[in-house]
Order: structure tokens, then C-alpha cells, then sequence
């Protein structure tokens, strides 16, 4: 039976990867940066805590959609994805490699659960998912752990609420923990965190707030679900709702978790750079409210 392991948050902004891709990831500016990161790079490469897959959420930044289509949720069943093309070039990374059985399966369930997903066999991905790749695992020849990507909405108005998005996480857990095959799960969650790029208040950073928005991924406090929109906007910024996919992570490690490893940086550019590394300790997530989300047959027919 698949299983979620672990959870982790990061920021993905894309500087990290300029940084990283011309090897300023050590200089006087970027150094304390990577640093944060350097217990999750050794945690991750032990056998114990290696993925076999990664579910991703992370937000397009205009590469695989635009206005003329805005899915809330789109999941990724495709058996490889390319680097994105944002202006100056694809990132000279490796592509980005699928699990189509699980990804499949999970979007089934999802659906028979009632969340409305966009299914997406052909995509390329930007840094919103790759940054987080090479903050984690560097620049190997391969990326070590497959990948489902679960591009998120909060670029257009309306995004999902931070209820939905923990909702949707406990689905995911469901949906992994009804899958056959052997595997180490991890549900990655991405961007943020306060930070604003345009307008009177482009700069924007709250650490305060980022910091409280951290301790509450940890114990079995929910309060983050109940964040309105508004308060997103407020405090952290036009772009700080990106946290909302950090809930998807969060809902689908249960009831109570616990925090392995944990990095705040100000700033990147003109970002707040946040990341968490998480355990489930109590891994108990509610039953699905649906009638096709508490049907064993339908749920197993992938």
C-alpha cells in the first residue's frame, strides 16, 4: 500500500534557480538561503526518506495556462514533463519524470470525492515546481524521486479557499493510501511566502505573520483553514495566498504532525523564503463525506 511519509514546505521563488543554475547558490547573498536547506538535502538522500514519488503543488506562472483557461486544480498524468520556456530559455534541468498510475488513480478519487480536477497529460513546467526540485536534490543528471505534478489557481481571482485546499489534501491521502503499490508518498507544498510584486506596496514582507503561519503547520492546530482571502491580501501581500497549497500538504498529513527541520530568510528579491519539513504523527485523516469517496469498489478501480 502507498503511504505519505512526510510533507514538505518551501518557497520557489525564481531567483533560487538563477542562483543555483550560475553557481551563486554559496556567495555572500544567496549562501544563508541554500544553507536552510542543507539538512533537507541530507535527510532526503537517506534510504529511510527517500520518495519513490512526489506530488507537487505548486501555481503556473503563465507557462501551461493563461486567461484563456484557469483550472482551480489540475493534476498531471503525463509520463514526463519538460522544463518551461519563461522568456529567457528552459532551465538547463533535468525533465521532470511522472507517475501516471498513481496519478491517475489519485485523480479518479479525487473526482468520485467531488473535487472538480483538470486532468493534464501534456505540460511543461516552470519554476514554480522545478526551484523546488533543486532546492531539495541540487543538480543531479536525473531528478531521484518521480513526480505528479498539482498545479494550483492563485493567480486569478477567485483562488481556492484555505479550507477547500485542506480539504483537498486529506482527499489526496485518501486517494494515496487506497493505491496497491508499495510506495514512500511525499506531498510537497509550494510558494509564498509574504511578498508582493507590484503596486504601492510591492516589498511587502511580514514576518510576523510567516512566522505564526509556520507554527501552525505543526501539532494538530487547523486554525490556518479558516484564513480568509482577505486577510492573505492584507498581511502578506498580493502573492502571499500562494500559501493556500501549503494547506494542501498539511491536510493530507493528518491530525497531528511534527516539524523535522525548519528555515525563515529575508529577504530573496523581494520575498520572504519559508520552508518546513514535516512528519505525520498521527496520519488519521476524516472519511470522505461523499457517497463515490466511501465507495471501496469505485475508489479501487485503478
Amino acid at each position: 500500500m502507498a503511504r505519505i511519509t512526510a510533507g514538505i514546505a518551501t518557497s520557489h521563488v525564481p531567483l533560487l534557480g538563477v542562483a543555483a543554475d550560475t553557481g551563486k547558490d554559496r556567495d555572500a547573498y544567496f549562501g544563508p538561503i541554500f544553507a536552510g536547506y542543507d539538512w533537507t538535502r541530507e535527510w532526503i538522500a537517506r534510504a529511510e526518506n527517500k520518495p519513490d514519488v512526489v506530488i507537487l503543488v505548486y501555481n503556473d506562472h503563465a507557462s501551461a495556462f493563461d486567461m484563456k483557461i484557469i483550472p482551480t486544480f489540475a493534476i498531471g498524468c503525463g509520463e514526463r514533463y519538460k522544463p518551461a520556456d519563461e522568456g529567457w530559455g528552459p532551465r538547463k534541468v533535468p525533465d521532470v519524470e511522472g507517475h501516471p498510475d498513481l496519478a491517475w488513480h489519485i485523480a479518479q478519487s479525487l473526482i468520485l470525492d467531488e473535487f472538480d480536477m483538470t486532468i493534464i497529460n501534456e505540460m511543461d513546467v516552470d519554476h514554480g515546481l522545478t526551484v523546488p526540485l533543486t532546492m531539495m536534490y541540487g543538480a543531479p543528471e536525473n531528478w531521484p524521486a518521480k513526480v505528479i505534478p498539482l498545479a494550483v489557481n492563485v493567480v486569478t481571482y477567485p483562488p481556492p479557499s484555505g479550507n477547500r485546499c485542506w480539504a483537498l489534501g486529506e482527499a489526496i491521502a485518501r486517494a494515496v493510501a487506497s493505491f496497491g503499490e508499495d510506495l514512500n508518498v511525499q506531498i510537497w507544498g509550494t510558494g509564498g511566502m509574504s511578498h508582493q510584486l507590484q503596486g504601492p506596496r510591492a516589498g511587502l514582507i511580514n514576518a510576523e505573520w510567516d512566522n505564526m503561519f509556520l507554527d501552525g503547520m505543526v501539532g494538530t492546530t487547523q486554525k490556518l483553514r479558516t484564513i480568509p482571502h482577505i486577510e492573505y491580501l492584507r498581511e502578506t501581500g498580493s502573492e502571499g495566498i500562494e500559501m493556500v497549497m501549503w494547506l494542501i500538504m498539511r491536510g493530507a498529513l493528518g491530525r497531528e504532525t511534527k516539524a523535522l527541520h525548519r528555515h525563515y530568510h529575508v529577504p530573496c528579491s523581494n520575498t520572504a523564503i519559508g520552508h518546513i519539513v514535516l512528519e505525520p504523527v498521527d496520519g488519521t485523516v476524516p472519511p470522505s463525506p461523499t457517497l463515490e469517496g466511501n465507495n471501496a469498489a469505485a475508489q479501487a478501480a485503478i
